[in-house]
This record gives C-alpha cells, sequence and structure tokens, in this order.
C-alpha cells in the first residue's frame, strides 16, 4: 500500500499529482499562480478535475535568478497553509531540495517532500522522517539543483537511474521515513539528454521492478518538445502518450499541469488493463 499523507493508493490505482507553482518565472505557467489568490484558486480548480495530490513549489527547476530559503519559503509555507484550511484531507507535496523549507512547509500541513534534485541536502529524509511525511527520491545524475545537463553521459542510464534512486530510498527508511510512504523518480530532463530521458520511459519497468512505487513528472517537458518538434504550447499530446505508456509499464504517480486531460488518460488506461470499470456500458445493450 502507497500511502500519500491520509490517502492510501491501493494497487492498480493511478494519482495525479498537480503541479502549482508560486513562482514568478516558470517555465510553463510563466506567473499564473505567483500571487497567493491565484495559487489557491488553481488549487480548487485541480481538485475538481481529479487531482488527488497537490505539488507546491516556489523555486523553477532551471537556471534563473537566485532565490535564497527564506525567500522560497515566503513562496510556499502560507499557501501549503491555505491549502490544509482549505481541503483538510487533500494530500500535499512540497517540492523542494531544501530541509529548512521541507520543516516549514510540513509544519504547516505538508505530507509529501518531493526532492527533485537527488539527495543533495543529506538533512531531508530526516525532516521527512520527523513529520512522518513520505519523500520522493529522484534520479538528477548528481547535479546540483537548477544546472542543465551539458554533454551527460552514462553506461546505461537506467542501471544508474535504479541504483540511484533505490539507494536514496533505502537511506530515507534507514532516516525513519515509513517505507510505504517512499517513491522514486527516474528525473525525465534532469541530468538527462532527451534520447535519456526517452530510454528512462521505455525501460521504466526496470524501475518499476524494485518494488519501490514510481512517480514521473513528464509534463511538457523538454524531452517531449525535443522529440516532436513542438514548442511549449503544444506538448500535451507528447506528454499524454508518455503518460500512458509509463502508466502501462507500471508507474503510480503523474506530476501533471493539465489535470482534466491526464485524468482521462489514467483513467482509461486503468481501464484497458482491467483496474477499472467503465463508467457506463450501454452499448450493444440496449
Amino acid at each position: 500500500m502507497l500511502r500519500l499523507g491520509r490517502l492510501d493508493v491501493p494497487d492498480g490505482a493511478l494519482v495525479v499529482m498537480a503541479i502549482v507553482n508560486r513562482t514568478p518565472d516558470s517555465f510553463y505557467d510563466r506567473g499564473a499562480t505567483y500571487e497567493l489568490a491565484a495559487a489557491v484558486e488553481r488549487v480548487d480548480r485541480v481538485v475538481a478535475e481529479g487531482a488527488d495530490v497537490v505539488d507546491v513549489g516556489g523555486v523553477k527547476a532551471a537556471p534563473g535568478e537566485e532565490v535564497d530559503a527564506a525567500e522560497e519559503i515566503r513562496r510556499t509555507v502560507d499557501l501549503v497553509a491555505a491549502i490544509r484550511a482549505a481541503h483538510p484531507r487533500l494530500p500535499i507535496s512540497i517540492d523542494t531540495w531544501r530541509a529548512e523549507v521541507a520543516r516549514e512547509a510540513l509544519a504547516a500541513g505538508a505530507d509529501v517532500v518531493n526532492d527533485a534534485w537527488g539527495g543533495v541536502d543529506p538533512e531531508l529524509a530526516a525532516v521527512a522522517a520527523e513529520a512522518g511525511a513520505g519523500i520522493v527520491c529522484t534520479h538528477a545524475g548528481g547535479l546540483p539543483p537548477r544546472t542543465r545537463p551539458h554533454r551527460v553521459r552514462y553506461d546505461d542510464v537506467v542501471a544508474d537511474v535504479v541504483a540511484r534512486t533505490t539507494a536514496l530510498a533505502e537511506a530515507a527508511v534507514a532516516a525513519g521515513v515509513d517505507r510505504d510512504r517512499v517513491l522514486v523518480d527516474p528525473g525525465h530532463d534532469f541530468g538527462k539528454n532527451t534520447r535519456h530521458s526517452l530510454e528512462a520511459t521505455r525501460r521504466l519497468d526496470e524501475l518499476v521492478a524494485t518494488g519501490w512505487p514510481v512517480l514521473v513528472a513528464l509534463s511538457n517537458k523538454d524531452f517531449v518538445g525535443e522529440t516532436l518538434d513542438v514548442v511549449l504550447d503544444e506538448r500535451l499530446t507528447g506528454t499524454l502518450a508518455a503518460t500512458a505508456v509509463s502508466a502501462w509499464l507500471g508507474a503510480r504517480v503523474f506530476r501533471a499541469h493539465d489535470v482534466a486531460a491526464t485524468r482521462q488518460t489514467l483513467d482509461m488506461v486503468a481501464s484497458i488493463r482491467g483496474d477499472r470499470p467503465p463508467a457506463r456500458t450501454v452499448r450493444g445493450l440496449a
């Protein structure tokens, strides 16, 4: 059983994690939810569209203006508190690599630490453990936060993904995080070129086979844009294709900007797989 806050996720269930960026320079929404009221409004909307979890971030992943821990806390903690007040049972994830930010966000009501930078802060897992929270262990190829890969090479990218993420997961459990609250993420685009991200998708079943629940963050990423030669605003179709493949290969949690489309894609995959009944079946029966 995977547990995300108060949500118990049974085998076969597919979870949508909605992205809520409280940043003025987000690559995708360009600051549309930077103001607190706009961010809270997005949370209400994505919950209505079928989000199971919301992921709050205060620093964009790409290089840019320096954001220190105090500013990241200012951007995220009051939003976490507002979400918790409005949605008492909704699992909330805090997207940070910093232990001090995670500690404040967890105290305000967050349930999961989404560490997208591969454990660069050695205190992060202990902070999650102290709060009884979960953690996402991501492969970033050993890069420092907010850096782009440059001519990165792997003998076998999937072997590296499996080795690094499972080591982080085991370390989190050793630090006191409940095993059923630990996830692994292959880290599409993080420390990878497009061919690496495609291979990580194609061979995702190898990460699934480790037994750790797999989260994928595919939404509108550069590997989709480069593969299809499309601009940012035209990446939804490719994102949903990668989502369907990842779900079929065993991923459990899907971090997404476009919640309604992702929810429908996952429901269709689950129904084809036999884990979800159709919403209605009247064809050929009337």
